[in-house]
């Protein structure tokens, strides 16, 4: 890595490695989350603190609550079965038998 681990404008690599995941894992959270960063021609920054803040505003329980709803339906529509009387469900290439 390139420049000092206290550096406050960081580069993707060191956001990542700052929250200790891939740069893989970041990049996903990037794209799926609210991160405070900056595109800034072809590379994306990020500040220290504004990292840490974030990290530090998180809330497990929001989490679990979407995960919850998601597997309960709320807020989607229903998925439709192609046999309802074995209880099939097909999802994404994956068959799954539900109890």
């Amino acid at each position: 890595m390139t420049g000092s681990p206290d550096r406050e404008i960081m580069t993707i690599e060191e956001a990542a490695q700052l929250l200790g995941v891939s740069v893989k894992t970041f990049n996903k959270v990037l794209h799926t989350q609210s991160i405070p960063a900056r595109k800034i021609g072809r590379e994306w920054k990020f500040s220290r603190r504004a990292l840490i803040d974030w990290i530090g505003a998180g809330r497990s329980d929001e989490f679990y609550r979407e995960s919850r709803e998601a597997r309960n339906g709320v807020g989607k529509k229903p998925v439709p079965t192609e046999s309802k009387s074995t209880k099939e469900r097909r999802t994404t290439g994956w068959r799954l038998e539900l109890d």
